[in-house]
């Protein structure tokens, strides 16, 4: 899955508009298709600028819900999961 560069994709059903997306925009959409219902969070899946990844998935169309959830440990506080709620139909896709 990390080696995914583009998605080519259809959103919002068999007539919604056909998108692609690329890089880690494309990168942090797999695997939000792949999490489904669960969410993914940075914790889970690192990477270097999440909130930026899905604010771009926001601005091309997708609806993706931010969740707060606390954890505890040494440096406690609050991390955001990551939920898509635009049904997706992956076209194509690229893999390095």
């Amino acid at each position: 899955m990390s080696d995914i560069t583009k998605l080519r994709v259809r959103i919002d059903g068999p007539e919604g508009p056909e998108l692609t997306v690329k890089g880690r925009v494309a990168w942090t959409l797999a695997h939000l298709l792949q999490a489904g219902e669960r969410g993914c969070t940075p914790i889970e899946r690192p990477a270097p600028r999440w909130s930026d990844y899905v604010f771009k998935l926001r601005r091309a169309g997708f609806t993706v819900e931010t969740i707060d959830e606390a954890h505890g440990g040494n440096y406690s506080g609050t991390h955001a999961r990551y939920v898509l709620r635009t049904p997706v139909e992956v076209i194509a896709e690229e893999r390095k």
